[in-house]
């Protein structure tokens, strides 16, 4: 392995409030009277004393990973949790306050709308000092040039001074700028947000060109889990400065939005559940529970079926009701699911043995939305009780199984595979 960058033991302290006074002589007059134990000269009568530095934020607290040549790392993390302040140290913009930061080779960043442009020289310049800054000569820019222009659609504004660039052409440009240059590493936070849907998702594919293709490494900061997930290889959860999780991009996912707590249950209860989908409060059905029957800590390697035993509620009796079952991401983005036949719910407790197939699912970590559904006379459906999130699962070491009957939208032509159910509460 080709290893390319290595955090090691990183940490980042701040002080917090206004650091320093206006002038050398402000600073030498504060410097003076705390030598001599006496008020600050300079602070107004009855306004606070400047801090003597014993307050202080720590963004980042021992940081450490590594990440080798080709690799796709997604940061995430809620606000706050450090991810632009690591950025900002391995871009070299800031120093760690403890810890090291080892780089084997050049890094073009892109942290905030506008960095590293001068805004007095346009476009061109810009795209020129930006080669320079990376260690690039002249020709080698140039021989860049033409496909920067282009993949930033900035022909008609390359001559005009940034200045006047909005900040989505600021975006733009910055980002072909960062794409084609030579640099070992790019380095991208959440500034993609600021372009349109379709620059994005551009974007987004030369990100993973240039991972894929071109054996570059990227750092991806970014609160949107599906660019993530399309991007990244690896994954790195940052929780108040630590690092919460390192490793595959599904599991880190998972921690982040925090729906793992359940991952290794076997018995789950519906009856107060947060994620319950109110529907049809006066439907008189109800899912009450659901209980695993076949798998420890919901581990799934084979192509077996998920064996559940569902405990659904009715008031009266209802003919036909079906079950259906949407699989989906822990964020919720659906990628295909199964329905039943029709059977019958009787009044009372009713335990549905149901069997979800998991054939050609990746590895990956899902979760199950659950619908119990009555039928009209003209066959259509109306939902009666949902709960979404009802059980997490995981597919692990599944060699050589991609996905792809299941990439399409939930309510696409081929969405459903048949859904083994029985209700056994009335079985004769």
């Amino acid at each position: 392995m080709d290893r390319i960058l290595k955090v090691e033991n990183v940490a980042k302290e701040y002080r917090l409030g206004t650091i320093g006074g206006a002038t050398l002589r402000g600073e030498l007059q504060a410097w003076w009277a705390k030598k001599r134990h006496l008020e600050n000269p300079n602070v107004k009568i009855g306004a606070k004393q400047p801090m003597d530095g014993r307050e202080k934020f720590l963004a980042l607290d021992d940081v450490s990973f590594e990440l080798n040549r080709g690799e796709a790392l997604g940061i995430i993390g809620h606000n706050g949790a450090g991810k632009s302040t690591l950025l900002k140290l391995i871009s070299r913009i800031t120093a760690p306050t403890k810890g090291r930061i080892y780089l084997n080779g050049t890094i073009a960043s892109m942290l905030e709308v506008g960095t590293g442009f001068h805004p007095e020289l346009t476009g061109k310049e810009n795209i020129y000092l930006n080669g320079a800054i990376l260690g690039m000569t002249e020709a080698e820019v140039s021989k860049k040039f033409e496909q920067i222009v282009e993949f930033s659609e900035l022909s008609k504004f390359i001559d005009t001074p940034v200045k006047r660039y909005s900040s989505g052409m600021y975006v733009k440009l910055a980002f072909s700028v960062a794409a084609h240059l030579n640099s070992d590493i790019m380095i991208m936070d959440e500034v993609l947000a600021v372009g349109d849907v379709d620059f994005q998702k551009k974007c987004l594919g030369r990100m993973g060109e240039a991972a894929s293709s071109e054996n570059r490494t990227v750092l991806y900061v970014s609160h949107n889990i599906s660019t993530i997930r399309s991007l990244c290889t690896k994954c790195l959860v940052l929780d108040h400065g630590h690092v919460s999780y390192l490793g595959d991009v599904e599991t880190g996912i998972a921690k982040y939005l925090g729906i793992m707590n359940e991952a290794s249950a076997t018995d789950f209860d519906f009856s107060e559940k947060t994620r319950r989908i109110d529907t049809r409060t006066t439907s008189g059905v109800k899912m009450i529970s659901a209980h695993l029957n076949n798998k420890d800590n919901n581990i799934y390697s084979t192509g077996d079926a998920i064996d559940f035993m569902l405990v659904i509620q009715s008031s009266k009796e209802i003919n036909p009701v079906n079950i259906s079952i949407v699989n989906q991401y822990v964020d919720g983005v659906r990628i295909g699911g199964s329905i039943s036949n029709n059977l019958v719910l009787y009044v009372g407790e009713n335990h549905i043995h149901i069997l979800f197939p998991t054939d050609n699912i990746p590895d990956g970590i899902y979760s199950l939305e659950i619908h119990v559904n009555s039928m009209d006379e003209d066959g259509l459906n109306s939902r009666l009780d949902s709960v979404k999130f009802a059980i997490p699962y995981s597919i692990q070491n599944r060699v050589g199984v991609y996905g792809k009957d299941w990439q399409h939208n939930v309510y696409g032509h081929s969405m459903y595979r048949p859904l083994v159910v029985e209700n056994v509460s009335h079985k004769a």
